[in-house]
């Protein structure tokens, strides 16, 4: 229950008494008070005083209870404007402050400044990347230039919801790539209104700015604004926003908290049980000081850290966090322009496929779907685009690189014009020139390939597939009892694969032309996986026949590797190698073998996008690493180049496993298997392994029946 305010009485004498420091508010008098509190070694007697926007109240207030204070704090005329309590002049709000001068009367000028801009800072320390790109609605006016400011230093996507002209504007209309046109005739518009007129009415760009503003804030990421200018501006659903604000009552959090919001900031701290503003602090600073010293900036310092006064970040719905990210997509081929109209139609059309095909390798990027629903089981929170570029892999070959990456740098751009705090490449974008290390340089945001989980996805699809098929002897463990092979194994994914094969098999064969790399990659498995046994080798034909489990990831562009036809019956094969080690043609003359490309991923919650090919709620590994890298909050350039970590493999993994990431499918050259797939090369192993008698035969007579099945099927 709020207190009455007592009546002014003639100055105190005694030392010991409380400062006296009264709030003549412009604001309501709900909240008033009279309350005696200890604060960076003093006592004060905090009175306040509410008007409810009377302007002839407040400045007779002042006068009287500058007979007995020691500083006064004048505030609220902004909030009062907002909530309809006042509808004056900020001259108003001057004059009232200009009353007396027996003693300090102070507003908020220097404290807000320093607290809304330490909020912001703190919270960029706390949770690095939060403001990065992040798309922010500022509400009102009582969001201090500095602060602004410094929002731009993580920045660009900053609109208001009316047009100011205490704000320096370009770049801060221009950054909702849907809006962009419609705000810059608005701001066009306020720059040419004179400035007494900005001042009546809202003007053309304040129509413009607030329509624009309560449109951007459904997509927003923070919303910045005192609380009855954030509740004049009619707040959307706050899941998944963070709400910085002042003077935060319990109350005032509650509804916060009802409207869904994340994460509320309060840049004023609150060390009292009666809500306080910023002026309040001021006033308190100025009632320490000798008379007739004015407060400065250093007093301010020393006030702060005395009184261990910081801004407060509540979490009214439990700490999580919503980040975004982008991920780069291209057609594979014409035949995905046949899919969409009205490029379809035109494609159809005889002679037109390549004239598309060509075309579109020049047209800008742009969003194919909006990806939401992605919730951890930490309970952070994704959002993302899938951005196309319009090259298909045989125009991207037939340009040089830096035709790709100005593609992918408008990619880029797009990405933080929406918000995207990482981008991922995709498909073909990733192995076109220096795999990445160009665009991640000159991108305004990180940068990864998603090729470690690509790795980790593999083998994880291998050891997958090894285990349903049930061939090959597994323990509890997961531990494979057979042989491993690895053709490719002194490159950059060859590498990391023999490491996993390592942990999860008894013996491993190393293949690779290099053989000086082979025996210095032995040497580090053996230290690192003592329990596996390693062997090297520069051609795979030595053992071949022997492998229950095969990977292929090598440089080849085509070339064959391995002879498919040696292969044992039953075996898995996974091929990493893009292009792909082995052709379609390869995989079909063996029914008795399973062929990995790749294995995808589903993601946890209720996951909405546009088709990519794949069951509901499932993506490919390399879109997944730029997901988990979102929900981790781990925005840098995580996977670029040729060479892939080792320990960011494993990492990866890690993390996707905390995020409740479960691998989903394992696809060969036709898409994914079935379980129908899976029983088909069972049965047409163990037939081929006992051979057609029921008696074991070897590789080589193996070999010469199946050839001589195909040629009596061809006749």
């Amino acid at each position: 229950m709020r207190k009455p305010p007592m009546s002014p009485r003639k100055k105190k004498t005694s030392a010991s008494e409380p400062k006296l420091v009264v709030n003549v508010t412009f604001q309501g008098e709900e909240w008033d008070y009279d309350e005696v509190v200890s604060l960076a070694g003093h006592d004060f007697r905090l009175v306040r005083v509410g008007t409810s926007g009377d302007a002839e109240a407040a400045e007779k207030h002042v006068w009287r209870w500058s007979l007995s204070a020691d500083a006064i704090a004048v505030s609220g005329i902004r909030e009062a404007r907002a909530a309809g309590h006042f509808t004056g002049d900020i001259d108003v709000f001057r004059k009232v402050k200009g009353t007396t001068t027996r003693v300090p009367v102070r507003d908020d000028s220097l404290f807000a400044d320093v607290f809304q801009e330490w909020a912001i800072r703190r919270i960029q320390a706390q949770l690095p990347g939060y403001f990065t790109n992040a798309r922010v609605v500022i509400v009102g006016g009582t969001t201090r230039q500095r602060t602004i400011s410094v929002l731009r230093e993580f920045t660009d996507n900053i609109l208001f919801d009316e047009a100011r002209d205490d704000i320096e504007l370009p770049g801060t209309f221009k950054t909702n790539p849907v809006t962009a046109t419609a705000s810059e005739l608005g701001e066009l518009a306020w720059r040419l209104t004179p400035g007494i007129v900005k001042h009546q009415i809202s003007g053309p760009a304040g129509w413009v700015s607030e329509r624009i503003a309560h449109h951007a804030a459904h997509d927003a990421d923070v919303i910045i604004g005192s609380f009855s200018e954030l509740m004049r501006f009619g707040l959307p659903n706050l899941k998944g926003k963070a709400v910085i604000t002042s003077a935060v009552s319990e109350d005032r959090l509650a509804t916060l908290a009802d409207l869904g919001a994340d994460l509320v900031v309060d840049v004023t701290p609150q060390p009292f049980d009666v809500v306080v503003v910023p002026a309040v602090f001021e006033a308190m600073v100025a009632a320490t000081l000798p008379k007739g010293q004015e407060v400065t900036t250093a007093d301010l310092a020393e006030f702060i850290q005395r009184a261990e006064l910081e801004p407060r970040l509540l979490w009214p719905n439990g700490p999580r966090r919503k980040s975004r990210f982008a991920f780069v997509i291209h057609p594979l081929s014409t035949e995905y322009f046949k899919q969409v109209e009205p490029l379809g139609l035109i494609t159809n059309l005889p002679g037109m496929g390549q004239v598309v095909e060509k075309t579109m390798a020049y047209a800008p990027p742009f969003v194919y779907s909006h990806v939401t629903g992605v919730v951890s089981s930490t309970g952070d929170e994704v959002e993302g685009w899938l951005i196309t570029v319009g090259g298909t892999p045989k125009e991207m070959l037939a340009h040089p690189p830096e035709f790709t990456y100005s593609r992918l740098l408008g990619a880029a751009e797009l990405s933080r014009r929406l918000g995207a705090q990482i981008m991922g490449l995709g498909a073909f974008t990733k192995v076109v020139g220096d795999a990445g290390v160009t665009v991640a340089r000159q991108a305004p945001l990180p940068v990864t390939t998603g090729n470690s989980y690509s790795a980790s996805g593999a083998l994880w699809a291998a050891h997958e597939a090894v285990r349903r098929l049930g061939i090959a002897e597994t323990d509890a463990n997961g531990i494979i009892h057979g042989k491993a092979m690895v053709v490719g194994a002194s490159g950059a994914i060859g590498s990391v694969c023999a490491r996993l094969l390592a942990l999860a098999s008894d013996e491993v064969w190393l293949v690779s032309p290099e053989t000086a790399k082979l025996l210095q990659l032995k040497e580090d498995i053996e230290r690192e996986s003592p329990r596996a046994t390693i062997h090297v080798a520069t051609d795979p034909s030595v053992a071949l026949s022997d492998m229950d489990v095969i990977v292929t990831a090598t440089s080849a562009a085509g070339h064959k590797v391995l002879d498919i036809m040696k292969v044992k019956p039953g075996c898995v094969i996974t091929d990493v190698a893009r292009p792909l080690d082995l052709s379609a043609e390869d995989v079909a003359r063996r029914p008795d073998v399973l062929v990995i490309e790749s294995g995808e991923v589903e993601l946890p919650g209720d996951v909405r996008m546009r088709n990519i090919g794949l069951p509901d709620g499932v993506v490919y590994a390399c879109l997944a690493e730029t997901i988990v890298l979102a929900l981790e909050g781990r925005y840098e350039n995580f996977t670029v180049g040729r060479n892939i970590e080792w320990e960011k493999v494993k990492e990866i993994y890690s993390l996707g496993l905390k995020h409740g990431m479960r691998l989903a499918t394992i696809s060969g050259v036709n898409g994914p298997y079935t379980e129908e797939d899976f029983d088909r090369v069972r049965t047409a192993a163990l037939a081929a392994r006992a051979g057609v008698d029921g008696r074991p035969v070897d590789s080589a007579t193996e070999n010469n029946a199946t050839e001589e099945l195909e040629l009596k099927e061809t006749s």
